[in-house]
């Protein structure tokens, strides 16, 4: 076949953070599928059409995207982020499984992207630093219970945490009760409220389990939890700004960095 199909990330906002990979092919695909708001984010141009459909619409979109492959169209499948985290990769291969075993002949690849919880560690220095999980709060394609299991688990291991769509109109009520299982399992650690990072609406909030709240988040937020061993850093001079958050990579009460010093 002499389409292909390539399942981008298109970074967490910013068009300094889409990779030079991503942009080439952008530039070459004579499609590109999505959701509707990611879509929107490639440019019209002469040659390009743009599919744009509803954020439930994974297996439909990758169907369509595996078909016009298959007819010889050179696609972009785009996903906000990277494509493997939470989004179209997945739903592209669930599709190719299922569905026309000449998709199977394809040429498909997945390009990766900045990540939304990378970007957001990034903003405020290394929370991430140390062993981490990521966990996405929706509850629309897994029972809340697994996630609560989750999250106890996180917290029993340790984990520094990333969670994807913490709280959307639908469904207020799951960061609260993520707030509440959090702050009981593993006591007031830091959390970080990072919104809309790379974007002219960014906004970052750092404070602690204790004082946070479930109107700190909406979806356009990624909210880090640290482990019991991240820590903060004051920023001299810059009292508008919030503090550095990081998580040592050597795991006990003294940093690498203080026992460096003594050596």
């Amino acid at each position: 076949m002499s389409g292909w199909l390539k399942i981008v990330g298109l970074g967490p906002g910013s068009d300094q953070l889409v990779t030079p990979e991503v942009s080439v092919v952008l530039a070459e695909a004579t499609d590109v599928v999505g959701y509707v708001p990611y879509v929107e984010r490639v440019a019209p141009r002469a040659g390009l059409v743009r599919h744009g459909s509803d954020n439930r619409e994974e297996i439909q979109r990758a169907e369509q995207a595996l078909a016009m492959a298959a007819e010889g169209r050179r696609v972009a499948v785009v996903s906000s982020g990277d494509p493997g985290v939470f989004a179209m990769a997945s739903a592209v291969f669930e599709a190719l499984e299922a569905g026309d075993a000449q998709w199977r002949s394809l040429d498909v690849q997945v390009l990766p992207g900045i990540s939304a919880m990378l970007a957001a560690s990034a903003s405020v220095g290394a929370p991430l630093g140390h062993d981490f999980c990521c966990i996405n709060l929706s509850d629309n394609l897994k029972p809340w219970a697994l996630i609560e299991k989750r999250l106890r688990l996180a917290a029993e291991a340790d984990f520094a945490m990333a969670f994807y769509n913490p709280r959307s109109r639908a469904r207020p009520e799951g960061f609260a009760r993520t707030l509440e299982i959090l702050l009981e399992a593993c006591g007031d650690r830091l959390i970080v409220f990072a919104r809309a990072v790379s974007t002219p609406d960014e906004a970052i909030r750092v404070t602690t389990l204790g004082e946070a709240t479930p109107d700190m988040a909406d979806m356009r937020t990624l909210v880090i939890v640290g482990s019991s061993q991240t820590r903060r850093i004051a920023r001299q001079g810059t009292k508008e700004r919030e503090p550095w958050v990081y998580t040592p990579r050597s795991v006990g009460l003294k940093s690498q960095a203080s026992t460096s010093s003594r050596a």
